[in-house]
């Protein structure tokens, strides 16, 4: 990504507020996040210099190329559909020839997997930062020890717990499998530590736990299984949970934290705001994205709503967005011809 000083050399074609405060949404603590187009000089255009996006650091502030923003309207890429749809009190510049490029050319059923598909997949994320919230995972990670269970009569108990009942240690055990069974051993135990066990795992990182090579005549002194199909999962989740918890924006898991509602807020509202602008599209063939419902998407925002009830909100907008989806009039997909065609025209009149 370019830096936004590359956009100097360049010409400004359309410059509007985005984000919260386009929406309606902003409070005191709003960033202004500015969107805008540019195009690149004619010989930078059939050169090798093209730049087709620039932005500063934060991405607060980001410009495309006309060329790319056309191709990302062309996608029905929610972001750039909401530039285009700007409204007037939000333009801070806008060239003539921006009236060439509609809404109405671009909207398509597409919208369903560009608006309604990305906020399906902030739900599921949303449903996973619950589970991490819930289910927080310990520092100190567990070894497969902790998976492996000593079988009794008719029930099972913990391998750590057996050793300590019985003066035993992991060390001086020795494993073979049993044939035609799944994570079964039988377990043997040397007192002298002179057979030449390996001992159950060979150390606190092992992966998977180790066999023996048992002298003939010697007897087990029990079974074990070991559920690597458990391990393996906690293993996953602790790697999931603990890089969540390294990459986490601190100050707003905290927000998420005192409301106690176990979802990520902010997300969720734009979320909620996504699908809502997504059924409009198929309802009324437009885009309009000045929200009427500020109140209650700020409710949101603040965790007044409580995690069960917000879902709910997705799911129904998701059953209406169906609905109208499949009846209506909006082409499958935007005309790619005709709107490329607007792009070239624009290309000549700018490069004339």
């Amino acid at each position: 990504m370019f830096g936004i000083s590359t956009l100097y050399n360049y010409n400004i074609i359309f410059k509007a507020v985005s984000g919260s405060r386009a929406f309606g949404l902003a409070t005191e603590n709003s960033d202004t996040d500015i969107r805008g187009v540019y195009y690149v000089p004619k010989e930078e255009f059939f050169g090798l210099n093209y730049i087709p996006q620039v932005s500063n650091e934060t991405n607060d502030i980001t410009y495309y190329e006309i060329g790319r923003f056309v191709e990302l309207l062309q996608k029905n890429n929610p972001n750039i559909l909401e530039v285009l749809a700007s409204s007037e009190d939000c333009i801070i510049h806008k060239d003539p020839l921006m009236d060439l490029l509609r809404p109405e050319d671009f909207l398509s059923k597409l919208c369903k997997d560009t608006f309604a598909g990305y906020a399906v997949s902030q739900i599921k994320k949303a449903k996973g930062l619950n589970k991490k919230i819930l289910n927080p995972v310990e520092k100190e990670r567990k070894s497969i020890l902790d998976f492996c269970y000593i079988l009794q009569n008719d029930t099972s108990v913990p391998l750590k717990k057996w050793l300590a009942d019985n003066g035993k240690v992991q060390e001086k055990c020795g494993l073979v499998s049993i044939d035609h069974t799944k994570g079964v051993f039988a377990l043997f135990y040397d007192e002298s530590g002179n057979s030449g066990y390996r001992g159950i795992i060979q150390n606190e990182e092992a992966n998977q736990v180790s066999v023996s090579s048992i002298p003939k005549g010697e007897q087990s002194v029990a079974y074990l299984f070991c559920n690597l199909d458990a391990y393996s999962t906690y293993c996953k989740d602790y790697r999931e949970y603990w890089k969540w918890v390294s990459e986490r924006n601190e100050d707003r898991y905290n927000v998420n934290r005192e409301h106690g509602q176990n979802y990520d807020s902010k997300n969720m509202m734009h979320t909620i705001r996504l699908l809502q602008s997504c059924e409009q599209i198929f309802k009324t063939g437009s885009l309009h994205i000045r929200v009427d419902n500020r109140e209650e998407l700020l409710d949101i925002k603040t965790g007044n709503l409580s995690y069960e009830l917000v879902m709910q909100k997705a799911e129904k907008l998701i059953s209406s967005i169906e609905y109208y989806h499949s009846v209506s009039r909006l082409p499958d997909y935007p005309d790619i011809k005709k709107t490329e065609k607007i792009l070239i025209d624009m290309r000549e009149k700018l490069y004339a």
